[in-house]
């Protein structure tokens, strides 16, 4: 029988967290564990406002269904997120959170790290960025000279953070990818997209509303700059539409609901010749560990919670020269902080 636990945290940013959507200067985040004997599965998920999603939420609908997660007789992950998808169906977050238990357990029951569980090798991983939300030009230079980094995305809400962008470029030659997050209009992009390419640009995430069709199908023809698709992509039943507007997809855990939907969500984004990215919703060690074991799937990699947040929970996660290296152990290889 299973024994299901949770934690509340509530990681503080090194800087104040500036998107189009908001400023936030701590993370709140659920961990959940699953017991089964001696073993123990984590998985998390965080609280995201434009989500309509909170710990308190999750918390609540956690309580009201333990007892029926904890009588479910646990096999393999991918029957565990069906069982979770039909009794949670409006809870993509917390199934996120109790399916990446779920691959966790499973892992240290064969004794093998996630990534292999899915068949896949450590080889050709893409560099992870660093994330600075929108500042001042001094600040994102400031920022820079304290995090040197072989890539960076930056966060860019009008055409005011153009400012921001060329000062970034004035002291680093790293990759610089842009997240509008919905914010711009096209003819905010009309005006930028001259200046961005003059900056060497690698990529731009969700430059316009998820929603406004016409507005991507001229964007796509006015640049070259690749396209990626994040608020517009929530799952498989988006990928027809998004093949003819975008050049890839951001996959995260929490919107998607899983490690195990998130699987089969880059096999069919690659079937329509899609690029994938990995991504996060500041989730601390656990939740980017998890995506993590995605990563000779993608070609591009925005998983940097740890990075960004002050998360001293579990050890394990290490970043070299802009790789994450590959989990140690089995399941997501983790280890609690108190066992260091």
């Amino acid at each position: 029988m299973l024994q299901l636990s949770y934690k509340r945290n509530n990681f503080p940013f090194q800087y104040p967290f500036s998107l189009a959507k908001g400023t936030k200067t701590h993370q709140d985040s659920l961990q959940v564990c699953l017991g089964l004997a001696a073993l123990r599965g984590w998985g998390e998920a965080t609280a995201i406002s434009y989500h309509n999603v909170t710990v308190e939420g999750m918390i609540q609908v956690l309580e009201q269904r333990k007892m029926m997660i904890e009588r479910y007789t646990f096999i393999e992950p991918e029957r565990f997120w069906h069982f979770l998808h039909h009794l949670i169906p409006a809870e993509k977050f917390l199934t996120a959170a109790l399916d990446i238990a779920g691959w966790d357990l499973f892992g240290q029951m064969k004794r093998q790290p996630v990534y292999q569980l899915l068949g896949l090798e450590w080889n050709n991983i893409p560099l992870t960025d660093y994330t600075l939300g929108m500042a001042e030009p001094q600040q994102i230079q400031e920022r820079i000279k304290a995090h040197p980094f072989p890539v960076y995305k930056m966060k860019m809400g009008s055409a005011k953070d153009l400012e921001a962008v060329k000062a970034a470029r004035q002291v680093t030659h790293a990759s610089i990818r842009l997240d509008a997050n919905e914010a711009w209009t096209l003819e905010d992009a009309r005006v930028l997209l001259p200046e961005l390419e003059a900056l060497n640009i690698e990529l731009i995430e969700q430059p316009l509303h998820r929603d406004d069709i016409a507005g991507m199908q001229a964007l796509r023809a006015l640049t070259k700059i690749p396209l990626i698709a994040d608020e517009a992509c929530q799952g498989e039943k988006d990928l027809e539409q998004i093949a003819a507007l975008y050049d890839g997809i951001n996959v995260k855990l929490a919107k998607c609901s899983g490690l195990t939907p998130a699987f089969s969500l880059i096999k069919a984004a690659r079937a329509q010749r899609l690029k994938i990215m990995l991504g996060c919703m500041s989730e601390g060690i656990v939740g980017c560990t998890a995506v993590a074991h995605l990563l000779p799937l993608a070609d591009y990699a925005d998983i940097d919670g740890p990075l960004i947040l002050r998360d001293e929970t579990f050890s394990g996660w290490q970043v070299q020269d802009g790789y994450i290296t590959a989990p140690q152990g089995p399941g997501l290889g983790l280890r609690a902080a108190q066992e260091s």
